[in-house]
C-alpha cells in the first residue's frame, strides 16, 4: 500500500502544482486548504500560506523556465499529500474526488482533441495537441 500511497501522492503533487498556473487555481486553493481543514485542521492555516507561496513561486519558475524549481516544488507538495495520507488514510477518498474535480474531462471548457494519422511508405506523421517544434536538418 505505501508504494500505491506513494504513487497517488506523486500524480496529487504533480496535478496540484500544474493547478497553481491555472484560472482554476483560486476554487483549487480553496477546495485543497478545506480537506486539509477537515483532516489535520491544525495545519490547515500553515498549508493555505504554504499554497500561496508556492504559487507564486511555481508562477516565477514558469516564467522563467526553471524545471528544477518546478520539479522541487512538485516534490515538496508530494511530501505534504504522502504525509497527509499517511496519518489520515481515509483522505485518499477526498483527495481522489478533489483531484477529478479538476481533471481535464471534468471542464466541460477544455478543448477535447482527437488525432488520427495514417502514414505509408517513407512518410512522416507529426501531431500534437498544443505547441510542437520540429527540426529538421
Amino acid at each position: 500500500m505505501d508504494a500505491e500511497l506513494t504513487s497517488f501522492a506523486q500524480a496529487a503533487g504533480t496535478t496540484l502544482v500544474t493547478l497553481m498556473t491555472t484560472e482554476a487555481w483560486q476554487h483549487a486553493r480553496d477546495s485543497f486548504t478545506r480537506m486539509w481543514q477537515r483532516w489535520q485542521p491544525e495545519r490547515a492555516q500553515d498549508i493555505s500560506r504554504a499554497l500561496d507561496v508556492s504559487q507564486e513561486e511555481v508562477l516565477r519558475a514558469h516564467s522563467a523556465d526553471d524545471q528544477e524549481m518546478l520539479g522541487e516544488l512538485r516534490m515538496q507538495w508530494v511530501g505534504y499529500l504522502r504525509r497527509l495520507l499517511l496519518s489520515d488514510p481515509e483522505a485518499i477518498e477526498d483527495l481522489r474526488t478533489l483531484l477529478s474535480e479538476f481533471s481535464p474531462h471534468a471542464d466541460a471548457s477544455a478543448p477535447s482533441v482527437t488525432q488520427h494519422g495514417t502514414a505509408s511508405g517513407r512518410a512522416r506523421i507529426y501531431q500534437a495537441g498544443r505547441d510542437m517544434h520540429i527540426n529538421e536538418r
